[in-house]
C-alpha cells in the first residue's frame, strides 16, 4: 500500500482545516491501495487553530501536528512539514479550502506514469485580488530569469511530488527557503495540470501582506542565483563607460567652444542618477552579505515547540 503525505501549513484556518482534512479522507478512500497521513504545521497562528489540530489528532492518529514556536512564514512551515513526512508521495495544499483535493488523482497521473517528478495545479482563473495576481506574475517572471524556470510554468498552492524530491529539498538548512528554487535544483521534470480553483472557505484574506510579498520576491531574487550580482557588474560597467565618454565629450566641447558655460543642472542630474544606481547596487551586494552572515550564524529555518502523533 502506498502512503500519501499531505503537508498543510496552517495559519488563521480555525474554520476550514477540518473541512480540508475530511475532503482528504474522502478522496483517498476512492483508492483502496492508498493510505494517507495529514501533516498540519501550525505556523504560530493567532486564532485557535492549534486547539482544533489537537482535537483532530486525538480523533485520528493519521493527523500529525507540528507546532512551531514562532511564525516563520509559509515556506519555512512547509519545510518543517517535509521534515516528518513518511509517504511515497508528498502533496502540498493550503488550509483555506481553495485547493481542489477532488482533483488529486488527475494531479498524480503524470507521476504515476513516471513521466514527471513534480506536478502542480494550473488554475483556469485565480480566485485572488488583482494586487495578488500582479505579485504572482512578477514572482513568476523573476524566477524564470533567475532560476531558469521553464517559461509559462507557475507553481501553485496545490502540488504533488515524489518522495525523493522532498528528501533532497530538506537537505537545505539555511533560513531562507524558496520552494521554487529548491524544486528546480532537484529536478526539471515538472508539469502542470489544469483545474478550477475554488473560493476561500472563510471570510479571511490570504494573509499574504505586501511585506511578505516583498520578502518572497527578494528570496526569489537572491537565494538561489548569482545573476543579480552579474547584472550589477554589467550595469556598473555600462555607467562607467557612459561616464568616461561623457567626460571626454565635455573636455573636447570646452576646448572647441571655450565660451560655452558648463551645465550645472545636467551635471547635478547625472551625479544624482549615477549615485542612485551605485546605492542600489551596494544595497544588492549588502543583501547577499547580510544573508551570508545570518547563515553563518546558524539562524534556524524553523523552531518546533512540540509535535503530536509524530514518530520521527
Amino acid at each position: 500500500m502506498k502512503l500519501l503525505s499531505f503537508v498543510i501549513p496552517c495559519y488563521r484556518s480555525e474554520k476550514t482545516i477540518e473541512k480540508v482534512a475530511e475532503e482528504i479522507r474522502e478522496t483517498v478512500a476512492q483508492k483502496s491501495d492508498y493510505d494517507y497521513e495529514i501533516i498540519c504545521v501550525n505556523d504560530c497562528s493567532p486564532d485557535n487553530v492549534y486547539d482544533v489540530l489537537v482535537k483532530m489528532a486525538e480523533e485520528d492518529k493519521k493527523v500529525k501536528v507540528v507546532n512551531l514556536a514562532k511564525n516563520m512564514g509559509k515556506h519555512c512551515a512547509v519545510m518543517a512539514g517535509y521534515s516528518v513526512v513518511e509517504g511515497d508521495y508528498v502533496v502540498n495544499l493550503d488550509d483555506d479550502c481553495q485547493s481542489p483535493v477532488t482533483e488529486l488523482w488527475n494531479l498524480m497521473d503524470p507521476l504515476l506514469n513516471d513521466d514527471y517528478d513534480v506536478a502542480t495545479a494550473i488554475y483556469y482563473e485565480k480566485k485572488e485580488s488583482r494586487f495578488k495576481r500582479f505579485g504572482s506574475d512578477v514572482n513568476m517572471w523573476v524566477s524564470q530569469i533567475m532560476l531558469d524556470k521553464p517559461k509559462g510554468l507557475r507553481f501553485e498552492n496545490f502540488s504533488v511530488m515524489k518522495r525523493f524530491v522532498c528528501d533532497e529539498m530538506i537537505k537545505y538548512k539555511n533560513p531562507y527557503p524558496y520552494m521554487e528554487g529548491l524544486i528546480l535544483r532537484v529536478t526539471k521534470r515538472i508539469t502542470g495540470v489544469k483545474m478550477e480553483q475554488r473560493s476561500r472557505g472563510d471570510e479571511n484574506g490570504s494573509g499574504f501582506t505586501l511585506g511578505k510579498s516583498l520578502n518572497l520576491f527578494i528570496n526569489g531574487f537572491t537565494s538561489f542565483s548569482v545573476k543579480p550580482l552579474r547584472i550589477a557588474t554589467i550595469v556598473g560597467t555600462f555607467f562607467a563607460i557612459v561616464g568616461f565618454i561623457y567626460g571626454v565629450y565635455t573636455i573636447i566641447h570646452k576646448i572647441m567652444v571655450p565660451a560655452v558655460p558648463m551645465g550645472y543642472s545636467s551635471t547635478l542630474a547625472i551625479v544624482l542618477f549615477s549615485n542612485g544606481i551605485i546605492m542600489f547596487l551596494l544595497g544588492l551586494i549588502g543583501e547577499y552579505v547580510g544573508r551570508i552572515f545570518i547563515c553563518i550564524n546558524d539562524s534556524p529555518q524553523y523552531v518546533i515547540r512540540n509535535t503530536i502523533n509524530v514518530d520521527k
